[in-house]
């Protein structure tokens, strides 16, 4: 099954109701991504990409401009378009491009979320820096951490990545660096980022970077291995608490849950939308029809006829069924 460059809209915890936009054409991988990251809800990567310049599915700009003027007059009530999905967003180096094309079209903010792998890069922070909000991830001071967290292609390095966070911090007036911090626990019970020793490292490498916004958050789509726990509410409070008492309450943020915002939605191919959805990130019934807007009734047909043709599957985890394609 083809699936589009525009995606969604699906319920973010972080952004509200997103409109999803694909960097990398998805063509004989589900991921594509220099990180194989323990937590991450799409898997293992089966080959990691060391550089931009191994990108081979690159989307262009145009090809985003006219996938966006097409779904967009279809959709009602965004709070961003996130270029995100089944790829790390900046190794495709016409990112900004990208942005500015879809800024043509949409009044909508313009949200990337990015792994941070290659800010340490001019020319991916220039790219970066035409979003309103750049999203970028933080999951340790420490490079032992970092390195088992995310399990990097070659020749990234945690200190070149928190040197361009900075530069990029400076991006200038009107845009946003937020840092969102995955807090994870081990089955096993063998640390991993959650510790005090953990939280101080991570305390003074933020302070260094000087974001606008710190997102504090946890796991809660089946990650990538199964020995990965959450993080609990409890300890998430008590690291926010930590936080707030060194940057400020209006900096720091708690993710739990998303916003259960509604919207009106044209569906012009449901099976086509709903599979474009599940490649991006696994959700459950509920998450994939409110994103939709589809309904209940209308969805239940479509994922039984996914799942007959063995385009996608059912997961269970902790917190509760997903469905997620194959």
């Amino acid at each position: 099954m083809n699936s589009r460059i525009v995606y969604g809209p699906l319920l973010s915890r972080r952004l509200g109701r997103s409109l999803g936009v694909d960097a990398i054409k998805n063509i004989g991988s589900k991921k594509n991504c220099n990180y194989d990251c323990i937590y991450c809800q799409l898997g293992h990567v089966e080959s990691k990409l060391k550089s931009p310049e191994d990108v081979k599915e690159a989307v262009t700009p145009e090809e985003v401009s006219e996938s966006f003027q097409k779904f967009n007059k279809d959709i009602e009530n965004l709070d961003y378009v996130t270029f995100s999905g089944t790829c790390e967003p900046s190794l495709n180096l016409s990112l900004g491009e990208m942005i500015q094309g879809v800024k043509k079209i949409s009044r909508v903010p313009v949200c990337v979320i990015t792994n941070s792998s290659l800010v340490g890069r001019e020319d991916v922070r220039k790219n970066l820096a035409q979003a309103d909000l750049v999203v970028a991830t933080l999951v340790s001071g420490n490079e032992n951490t970092w390195r088992r967290i995310h399990r990097p292609a070659p020749d990234i390095s945690l200190q070149e990545i928190i040197e361009g966070l900075r530069e990029l911090a400076k991006a200038g007036v009107g845009k946003r660096l937020a840092l969102e911090v995955m807090f994870l626990e081990s089955e096993t019970g063998e640390p991993l980022n959650s510790t005090d020793e953990e939280v101080e490292k991570l305390v003074q490498t933020i302070r260094y970077i000087c974001p606008d916004e710190i997102e504090v958050l946890t796991v809660s789509r089946p990650p990538a291995e199964k020995w990965v726990k959450p993080v609990s509410e409890e300890r998430l409070r008590e690291i926010v608490k930590r936080f707030v008492s060194e940057f400020g309450d209006e900096k720091v943020r708690l993710v739990l849950k998303g916003k259960n915002k509604r919207g009106k939605v044209l569906h012009r191919d449901p099976e086509e939308e709903v599979y474009a959805l599940l490649l991006r990130r696994p959700c459950t019934f509920e998450q994939t029809w409110q994103g939709l807007s589809m309904g209940p009734i209308c969805l239940s047909p479509v994922l039984k006829k996914l799942l007959g043709e063995g385009k996608i599957e059912k997961i269970d985890s902790e917190t509760g069924e997903y469905y997620r394609a194959k």
